[in-house]
């Protein structure tokens, strides 16, 4: 879909990116179309050039948000990495993408727009399903993880466990970090899924792999 939005016209990226600064200083639900225009220096008219509605707005900003991160997704060098450095990357593209998402913003877009959270909920898990399968066919075809996984099944675990994490009530130990959440559930899936060579090649990183999702968290 965003395939067919001119995103590169550089006065409509100009409005998404003001837009989502103003939703996160003010909030979605106190902001209305006049307010954005005169924010954002332009008149109703122009911005409904771009946009038909406040939802249709905001589900343009989703499509945005999902360009994006397939540009981020594209500079990871996919075939110059085995799987388990591929997965890493990606797992902290998605987690620092989920932590960054205002949890007011987050109450708003599920009170007030849920059907165009919901599909953009969808579209995203759909996408991150997608990318892990291969992921996980790439690390068996690669010996790093065992032959019998269930793709499908390992793969949908592991983006549900990427979703629920961001969910307040997911960890019931009071005192631990989302990174440390992040740094368990990566080390189990890597632990249930590998070869003794994969587990050979993650206790070597494992190290700098903690450093990595320590630096992401303390941006």
């Amino acid at each position: 879909m965003y395939d067919e939005l001119n995103f590169e016209d550089p006065k409509f990226r100009a409005i998404l990116e003001k837009t989502v600064e103003l939703f996160y200083e003010f909030g979605i639900r106190n902001l209305n179309m006049d307010d954005i225009s005169r924010s954002l220096g332009i008149s109703k008219k122009t911005l409904y050039q771009y946009v038909k509605s406040k939802e249709d707005l905001i589900e343009k900003l989703f499509y945005y948000d999902e360009m994006k991160w397939d540009v981020e997704f594209s500079k990871i060098k996919i075939d110059e990495l085995n799987a388990i450095e591929v997965l890493l990357k990606v797992s902290l593209l998605v987690f620092d993408e989920m932590v960054k998402l205002n949890p007011k913003i987050k109450f708003e877009l599920k009170k007030y727009y849920e059907p165009i959270f919901n599909q953009f909920m969808v579209r995203k898990q759909n996408h991150i399903f997608t990318r892990m399968s291969k992921n996980i066919q790439k690390g068996i075809d690669e010996g790093i993880y065992r032959s019998d996984v269930n793709v499908e099944l390992a793969a949908g675990l592991y983006v549900r466990n990427l979703v629920d994490m961001h969910n307040k009530d997911y960890c019931f130990v009071e005192n631990i970090t989302f990174n440390k959440l992040f740094e368990v559930m990566f080390e189990n899936h890597i632990r249930a899924i590998s070869t003794p060579e994969g587990i050979a090649y993650f206790e070597k990183r494992k190290a700098e792999i903690t450093q990595l999702n320590q630096n992401i968290f303390n941006q």
